[in-house]
Protein backbone atom coordinates (compact mmCIF):
# COMPACT_ATOMS: atom_id res chain seq x y z
CA UNK A 1 0.00 0.00 0.00
CA UNK A 2 1.39 3.69 -0.67
CA UNK A 3 2.06 5.54 2.39
CA UNK A 4 1.06 8.99 0.68
CA UNK A 5 -1.00 9.95 -2.17
CA UNK A 6 1.83 11.23 -4.05
CA UNK A 7 3.08 7.91 -3.61
CA UNK A 8 -0.21 6.20 -4.74
CA UNK A 9 -0.32 9.26 -7.97
CA UNK A 10 2.73 7.81 -9.14
CA UNK A 11 2.57 3.67 -8.57
CA UNK A 12 1.80 2.32 -11.71
CA UNK A 13 -2.34 1.10 -12.67
CA UNK A 14 -1.95 -2.24 -10.48
CA UNK A 15 -4.83 -3.84 -9.70
CA UNK A 16 -5.21 -5.60 -6.73
CA UNK A 17 -6.73 -8.73 -6.47
CA UNK A 18 -8.47 -10.52 -2.84
CA UNK A 19 -7.26 -13.71 -2.36
CA UNK A 20 -9.35 -16.73 -1.68
CA UNK A 21 -8.39 -18.64 1.54
CA UNK A 22 -10.73 -22.56 2.29
CA UNK A 23 -10.00 -24.77 5.10
CA UNK A 24 -9.11 -28.32 4.25
CA UNK A 25 -9.98 -31.11 6.57
CA UNK A 26 -6.29 -31.42 7.88
CA UNK A 27 -7.18 -28.02 9.48
CA UNK A 28 -5.11 -26.05 7.24
CA UNK A 29 -5.55 -23.34 5.44
CA UNK A 30 -4.97 -23.41 1.88
CA UNK A 31 -5.30 -19.56 0.24
CA UNK A 32 -5.72 -19.08 -3.30
CA UNK A 33 -3.51 -16.66 -5.68
CA UNK A 34 -4.94 -15.53 -8.84
CA UNK A 35 -2.26 -15.57 -11.25
CA UNK A 36 -2.30 -12.01 -13.39
CA UNK A 37 -0.36 -11.93 -17.03
CA UNK A 38 0.50 -8.56 -18.88
CA UNK A 39 -0.97 -8.64 -23.23
CA UNK A 40 1.16 -6.08 -24.64
CA UNK A 41 -0.46 -4.26 -27.65
CA UNK A 42 1.79 -2.43 -30.34
CA UNK A 43 -0.05 0.34 -32.95
CA UNK A 44 1.96 1.23 -36.06
CA UNK A 45 1.53 4.36 -38.10
CA UNK A 46 2.37 6.66 -40.75
CA UNK A 47 4.53 9.80 -38.87
CA UNK A 48 5.62 12.17 -41.80
CA UNK A 49 9.05 13.47 -40.20
CA UNK A 50 9.83 15.37 -43.24
CA UNK A 51 10.31 15.40 -47.17
CA UNK A 52 13.02 16.05 -49.56
CA UNK A 53 12.88 17.69 -53.03
CA UNK A 54 15.42 16.51 -55.91
CA UNK A 55 16.53 19.05 -58.13
CA UNK A 56 18.63 17.91 -61.94
CA UNK A 57 20.72 20.68 -63.20
CA UNK A 58 22.39 20.19 -67.02
CA UNK A 59 25.41 22.51 -67.57
CA UNK A 60 27.66 22.45 -70.25
CA UNK A 61 31.53 21.83 -69.38
CA UNK A 62 34.44 22.34 -71.11
CA UNK A 63 36.93 19.37 -71.14
CA UNK A 64 40.05 18.30 -73.21
CA UNK A 65 40.01 14.81 -74.98
CA UNK A 66 43.43 13.25 -75.04
CA UNK A 67 43.99 10.28 -77.13
CA UNK A 68 47.06 8.74 -79.12
CA UNK A 69 45.68 8.25 -82.84
CA UNK A 70 47.43 5.69 -85.03
CA UNK A 71 47.60 5.50 -88.72
CA UNK A 72 48.97 3.78 -91.27
CA UNK A 73 50.69 5.01 -94.56
CA UNK A 74 52.89 3.09 -97.11
CA UNK A 75 56.14 4.49 -98.46
CA UNK A 76 57.00 3.33 -102.31
CA UNK A 77 60.38 3.40 -103.45
CA UNK A 78 61.33 2.92 -107.22
CA UNK A 79 64.31 1.02 -108.13
CA UNK A 80 65.48 0.88 -111.65
CA UNK A 81 66.33 -2.34 -112.79
CA UNK A 82 67.25 -3.41 -116.22
CA UNK A 83 67.13 -6.55 -116.35
CA UNK A 84 66.17 -8.97 -119.04
CA UNK A 85 63.34 -12.07 -117.76
CA UNK A 86 61.31 -14.74 -119.79
CA UNK A 87 58.40 -14.48 -117.84
CA UNK A 88 56.72 -11.79 -115.22
CA UNK A 89 58.09 -12.01 -112.16
CA UNK A 90 55.67 -12.67 -109.71
CA UNK A 91 55.01 -9.75 -106.49
CA UNK A 92 57.23 -10.83 -103.15
CA UNK A 93 57.59 -9.67 -100.04
CA UNK A 94 61.04 -9.37 -98.36
CA UNK A 95 60.55 -8.81 -94.68
CA UNK A 96 58.27 -5.66 -94.15
CA UNK A 97 59.08 -4.46 -98.19
CA UNK A 98 56.21 -5.73 -100.47
CA UNK A 99 57.98 -6.15 -103.77
CA UNK A 100 56.09 -4.95 -107.08
CA UNK A 101 57.98 -6.23 -110.31
CA UNK A 102 56.68 -3.84 -113.10
CA UNK A 103 57.41 -4.95 -116.87
CA UNK A 104 57.11 -3.43 -120.78
CA UNK A 105 57.84 -5.67 -123.48
CA UNK A 106 60.57 -4.46 -125.86
CA UNK A 107 60.34 -4.87 -129.27
CA UNK A 108 63.69 -5.74 -130.64
CA UNK A 109 64.60 -8.17 -133.72
CA UNK A 110 63.53 -10.46 -130.75
CA UNK A 111 61.02 -10.27 -128.12
CA UNK A 112 62.36 -10.21 -124.57
CA UNK A 113 60.62 -8.82 -121.25
CA UNK A 114 62.96 -6.55 -119.64
CA UNK A 115 62.28 -5.17 -115.66
CA UNK A 116 62.16 -1.66 -116.00
CA UNK A 117 62.03 -0.67 -111.71
CA UNK A 118 60.16 -2.77 -109.09
CA UNK A 119 58.18 -0.60 -106.65
CA UNK A 120 58.93 -1.38 -103.24
CA UNK A 121 56.05 -0.73 -100.69
CA UNK A 122 56.24 -0.61 -97.31
CA UNK A 123 53.96 -0.19 -94.29
CA UNK A 124 55.02 2.62 -91.77
CA UNK A 125 53.13 2.79 -88.58
CA UNK A 126 53.01 6.24 -86.19
CA UNK A 127 51.32 7.47 -83.20
CA UNK A 128 49.96 11.17 -82.24
CA UNK A 129 48.67 12.25 -79.31
CA UNK A 130 46.13 14.87 -79.56
CA UNK A 131 44.17 17.18 -77.42
CA UNK A 132 40.78 18.84 -78.42
CA UNK A 133 38.83 20.79 -76.49
CA UNK A 134 35.12 19.48 -76.55
CA UNK A 135 31.76 20.11 -74.70
CA UNK A 136 29.69 17.43 -73.22
CA UNK A 137 26.33 17.85 -70.61
CA UNK A 138 26.37 16.92 -67.20
CA UNK A 139 23.66 16.61 -64.46
CA UNK A 140 23.72 17.53 -61.11
CA UNK A 141 21.27 16.53 -58.30
CA UNK A 142 20.49 18.87 -55.57
CA UNK A 143 18.68 17.30 -52.63
CA UNK A 144 17.02 19.58 -50.12
CA UNK A 145 14.99 18.14 -47.23
CA UNK A 146 11.83 19.75 -46.43
CA UNK A 147 9.85 20.10 -43.10
CA UNK A 148 6.37 18.16 -42.64
CA UNK A 149 4.70 21.92 -42.84
CA UNK A 150 6.44 22.34 -45.66
CA UNK A 151 4.82 19.80 -47.61
CA UNK A 152 2.64 21.15 -50.39
CA UNK A 153 0.98 17.28 -51.47
CA UNK A 154 -0.05 15.02 -48.94
CA UNK A 155 2.05 12.09 -47.59
CA UNK A 156 3.21 9.76 -49.56
CA UNK A 157 2.63 11.32 -53.06
CA UNK A 158 5.37 12.15 -55.52
CA UNK A 159 5.38 15.09 -57.80
CA UNK A 160 7.40 14.85 -60.68
CA UNK A 161 8.73 17.46 -63.22
CA UNK A 162 10.79 17.48 -66.28
CA UNK A 163 13.32 19.95 -65.35
CA UNK A 164 14.47 21.17 -68.72
CA UNK A 165 14.79 24.59 -68.11
CA UNK A 166 18.37 25.60 -68.62
CA UNK A 167 19.05 22.31 -70.57
CA UNK A 168 20.24 22.03 -74.15
CA UNK A 169 19.37 19.08 -76.96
Amino acid sequence: MPASPEQAAAAPDVELVPTSSRLLASGRTEEVIPLVEEVLRLDKRIVETGRVRVSLSTETVEETLRETLRSRRAEVVRVPVGREVTEVPATRQEGDVMIVPVVEEELVVARRLIVREEIRLRLVDSEESVERPVERRVQRATVERLAPEQATSPAGAVAWTDNTEGSQP
